[in-house]
């Protein structure tokens, strides 16, 4: 739905798997073997994945300052167990925490949230607040305080709706 361009760095994993299901629609790519093709999982997967993606949707809700859709597991309690390894070049001594299985879901979401943390991005990367919506995306407004995925469709909507309630 959003005409914003892709989250920046590993970010794009977690707002890609967000944006698998159209809330408005149900319709959920995971369903397709291309759908989850994008995002490297196997049917035996969906599940966890499906789980995993909720989860992330509430915490970017909350980045946006809103409460969860639903119900969820918490995301720090199906990233407990996510394996990572410190990985360090042996050129210039940079290090990244990097998903010790790269087959693994939960690990690579892991890595991205890692790494979105020490670059400052991580509360960047939220979910529009129109309920139909909750569409992933990557905040670039100056202050941070973006609110929809997109301004011409969910913003003009919730504007329209605004200015309807307030009657004649």
């Amino acid at each position: 739905m959003s005409e914003r361009t892709a989250a920046p760095g590993g970010l794009a994993l977690i707002e890609s798997l967000v944006n698998t299901l159209d809330i408005e629609t149900g319709r959920d790519s995971l369903d397709t073997a291309d759908g989850r093709a994008r995002i490297g999982l196997t049917e035996d997967e969906l599940g966890g994945a499906r789980e995993l993606r909720e989860s992330l949707r509430a915490t970017l809700l909350a980045h946006a300052g809103h409460p969860p859709h639903r119900s969820v597991t918490p995301l720090g309690t199906l990233l407990a167990d996510a394996p990572l390894h410190v990985s360090v070049d042996e050129r210039d001594g940079s290090a990244a925490l990097t998903p010790a299985d790269a087959r693994s879901l939960s690990s690579r979401v892991a890595a991205a949230v890692a790494e979105a943390l020490v670059d400052g991005t991580w509360v960047r990367l939220k979910a529009c607040e129109a309920e139909t919506c909750h569409w992933a995306y990557y905040d670039r407004s100056p202050a941070g305080r973006g609110r929809w995925c997109s301004m011409r469709v969910c913003g003009a909507r919730e504007k329209m709706r605004r200015y309807r309630a307030k009657g004649p």
